[in-house]
């Protein structure tokens, strides 16, 4: 008669492999949704389809605002230079002889004049004039007048006591007496009347006259007296009878005033 088997067999037999299958099914499924509910709670192990748009875009914003915060590290590094440069011998036989720093002469400030404020006020007419009156110019007292010749006919009479100075040129804009003349310049010449000193050869004493002088504006064909050509930019005293000429014109400019004139 066969042996009944023990209870504790009874218990083994009882647990049949299907049992084990779906017990160990049971427990892979929960131990799923265990690590499934710590991942979710976990800020840091969402999946990136988890996340919205706009979560998204601020992740990305932090990490490029990362990036460029370590770049000007990086840039400092390289602008030192790299690496560390290693020597041989001792630091006083490496060391290189300095040249002596020769020291620079700074400009003096210079509170002179330029000349540029001169020439914004000498204008007339929108034209920068060449010349400006001395303090020694004055009016004429006596009726001084300019004879136009060309060859021996007399063309005009000029007469130039009004004013303290007259300028001879080819601008008709500034010019107090025109000439057309092509080889004259556009302001060629001034003839200035000036208070000088003059000495009386009867007494011995000095008295201040308005005499008439003549000065050349560096022209380029000069202005002639007497037929010679006078300096540039120095005044000559001009007398009875003296004859002027402006460039390569025929035209000559006696100058007389009106005693003189009537004796003629």
């Amino acid at each position: 008669m066969p042996r009944s088997p023990s209870p504790s067999a009874r218990r083994r037999n009882s647990r049949s492999p299907d049992r084990y299958r779906r017990s160990s099914d049971n427990y892979s499924r929960r131990d799923r949704q265990y690590n499934s509910r710590s991942r979710s709670r976990s800020p840091y192990a969402r999946s990136p389809r988890s996340r919205s748009p706009q979560r998204r875009n601020a992740s990305r914003s932090r990490s490029r605002s990362r990036e460029r915060q370590r770049r000007p590290a990086q840039n400092k590094n390289r602008s030192s230079g790299g690496p560390k440069k290693y020597e041989w011998g001792k630091p006083e036989d490496n060391k290189v002889e300095e040249e002596p720093e020769v020291p620079v002469k700074k400009a003096e400030a210079n509170f002179g004049l330029s000349g540029a404020l001169a020439a914004e006020t000498n204008t007339y007419k929108g034209v920068e004039l060449k010349y400006v009156e001395p303090a020694e110019a004055r009016e004429p007292t006596k009726k001084w007048r300019l004879y136009v010749f060309k060859g021996d006919k007399q063309i005009d009479v000029l007469h130039i006591h009004r004013k303290s100075a007259y300028l001879f040129g080819r601008d008709r804009v500034v010019a107090d007496i025109p000439v057309d003349h092509p080889s004259c310049s556009k302001q060629h010449a001034v003839l200035q009347f000036r208070s000088v000193n003059e000495k009386n050869e009867t007494n011995g004493q000095i008295r201040r006259v308005v005499k008439p002088f003549i000065i050349d504006l560096e022209s380029t064909n000069g202005t002639h007296l007497n037929g010679d050509r006078i300096p540039d930019t120095r005044y000559l005293e001009l007398k009875l009878s003296d004859v002027l000429k402006f460039g390569d014109s025929t035209r000559e400019y006696v100058l007389l005033n009106e005693e003189a004139s009537k004796t003629l």
